[in-house]
């Protein structure tokens, strides 16, 4: 009865779990917007079922199962979300620029959510989120549900219309999968390891580079095989040579002014371009992967579009 009256005495049917509820979506479809749209089905869906709400399982498991099959719903006629990476190999340094996709579906970036628990934040990571997207929706569903969330095979099995021993097939393939390919060390262990004024020195470093188009500098951040990827374009580039190539073809010849935020769980910051009348408007923002005191990669997403989601402004004037 308590459980029922936690649906029916609240304004929002997904309450205190809208911000878990939202992180679930996510890591499933690794698109913001399309994270965003499904939690507002699950929202809809909640609502509409909660008179009949009996309470035989928790709150959160009534939700997260609404939430799940919203989810594959939405797979079921959607490819799967991929990065430069994914697309093709690394360009060389002479090679020029392709134009966007727009029609490939590229993952997207997410704001990092203080309200989500520190260990939730592994798994919204670029590399796990991307890591998931190469995994058949099933295998998908049954790892978050598991690993990330903490449901028993028989909540996920029951949430899902199937029986634990599917699940825990799906959780072994899954595991298998994502052992092959994640990096030995998350973001939130290296960031830990850089500790808060590292991580400062680090992103002023970088920012200031960028802005006075300093190539050496830039480069003694970089690990030797760092990657430099800007969806929707489906170039990427590895090793300093091309990086470099790259930066001097393109980004040092233009005007910056950035500013710091997270992505993902990560380091990221916010880049305007310079414009002809001076004023500066939302350009990328770039999601920073560091390993040790220097950055593996650089997945600038070409997508103002989302700078709303993180509080930032689309554009600012020359004197900010």
């Amino acid at each position: 009865m308590i459980r029922q009256m936690e649906v029916l005495e609240t304004e929002d049917p997904l309450g205190r779990y809208r911000s878990e509820l939202f992180a679930h979506c996510y890591r499933m479809l690794g698109s913001h917007h399309d994270a965003e749209d499904v939690l507002q089905e699950v929202s809809l869906r909640a609502l509409r079922g909660r008179a009949g709400f009996e309470g035989r399982s928790s709150l959160r498991t009534w939700l997260h199962r609404i939430a799940v099959n919203a989810c594959l719903n939405e797979l079921d006629h959607k490819e799967r979300r991929i990065m430069p990476v994914d697309y093709g190999p690394a360009a060389g340094p002479d090679d020029g620029f392709d134009n966007r996709l727009e029609d490939v579906l590229w993952v997207e970036p997410t704001p990092s959510d203080p309200q989500q628990r520190a260990e939730y934040l592994v798994s919204i990571e670029l590399a796990f989120i991307v890591a998931v997207q190469h995994l058949p929706a099933n295998q998908r569903a049954a790892l978050i549900m598991f690993d990330v969330l903490g449901f028993s095979a028989a909540e996920i099995a029951e949430a899902m219309a199937t029986t634990p021993a599917s699940v825990n097939s799906a959780l072994q393939r899954a595991r298998e999968r994502l052992t092959a390919v994640l990096p030995a060390h998350s973001q939130r262990a290296q960031l830990a390891d850089l500790g808060d004024a590292g991580q400062r020195e680090l992103v002023n470093r970088y920012t200031a580079a960028l802005e006075h188009r300093n190539m050496d500098a830039l480069l003694a951040l970089l690990t030797e095989d760092a990657t430099w990827s800007m969806p929707p374009l489906p170039n990427w580039y590895r090793g300093k040579s091309s990086i470099v190539a790259f930066l001097a073809a393109g980004p040092f010849t233009q005007t910056w002014r950035h500013i710091p935020t997270q992505a993902n769980g990560q380091l990221a910051v916010a880049s305007y371009l310079r414009d002809d009348t001076g004023a500066y408007t939302a350009y990328a923002l770039d999601v920073i992967e560091i390993r040790g005191d220097r950055i593996a990669s650089v997945v600038a997403f070409l997508s103002p579009d989302v700078f709303a989601a993180f509080g930032l402004p689309r554009n600012f004037s020359a004197d900010r």
